[in-house]
């Protein structure tokens, strides 16, 4: 036994590595847009495979064993937006410890939140992390204020100008507001999602960063975190949430179709 454990045990660290990889890749996948499209590519590789194989049809064979290069590249850009978000964290990932002054930035965002949702005021916020968010701001106007629950409160008042869009945060500034965010297109359950819900996903399905959502129906608290929707939270619960994001980037299953008015 001994012995055995002496010569494979190379094997056995090489089997664990390929199925945490597995395992993680299964993980990242499920929820995506391309997720069925791989599953059919997959069946019908398969499935040609094994009748080539039966059937000793040599053609088949020779056309499979050189499609394997045109998969790579289909699968790439199949799972493009998802490869740059992975990637574009990898590159920013980064830790760190949560200050007074950024714990006092959070607890203004989240008390103003409450007040917005006592009143039925929709609100959308993007808290830019590592990935710069340039290019959504600029599709807004640029503020450069010191984060205010006064300023908050009349951005987002209805029928104002920026009301709809949504505002970008940045270490206790609010960088721009009224701005457009990617709407996401992933597959959900709950066809109610509204639109400022969709954004908030979209705008952390294509960066690192922290949405944060009022619902302008039911006043319920959201988040979106790596394409994922946290939805109706109680306040504790999301200001946690946030708070272990914010601290060690941490990223517990949260149900990604779960929706909102």
């Amino acid at each position: 036994m001994w012995e055995f454990i002496t010569l494979h045990w190379k094997d056995g660290i090489e089997i664990l590595i390929l199925a945490v990889l597995l395992y993680q890749g299964y993980r990242f996948l499920k929820a995506t847009r391309g997720a069925r499209i791989l599953t059919g590519l997959l069946t019908l590789m398969l499935g040609l495979t094994l009748i080539s194989q039966l059937l000793e049809l040599d053609v088949m064979n020779w056309l499979l064993s050189h499609f394997s290069v045109f998969l790579a590249v289909g699968l790439v850009v199949i799972f493009q937006p998802e490869l740059r978000r992975v990637l574009a964290e990898l590159g920013s990932h980064r830790f760190f410890s949560l200050n007074s002054a950024e714990a006092a930035n959070v607890d203004l965002l989240l008390e103003t939140m409450v007040e917005l949702s006592h009143k039925r005021h929709g609100a959308l916020f993007a808290l830019q992390r590592g990935i710069d968010l340039k290019q959504f701001a600029e599709s807004g106007v640029m503020m450069d204020a010191k984060l205010s629950s006064e300023l908050i409160r009349t951005v987002f008042f209805p029928k104002t100008a920026l009301h709809d869009g949504g505002m970008i945060v940045e270490q206790g500034r609010i960088v721009a507001a009224g701005c457009v965010f990617p709407v996401s297109q992933k597959e959900m359950s709950d066809r109610s999602i509204g639109l400022r819900h969709r954004a908030g996903l979209g705008v952390s399905e294509e960066s690192d960063a922290v949405a944060l959502i009022v619902s302008e129906e039911t006043g319920a608290l959201s988040m979106c975190y790596r394409g994922k929707l946290e939805h109706d939270l109680e306040l504790n619960k999301l200001k946690s949430r946030l708070q272990q994001i914010l601290m060690f980037g941490d990223d517990e299953d949260a149900d990604s179709e779960e929706g909102a008015k």
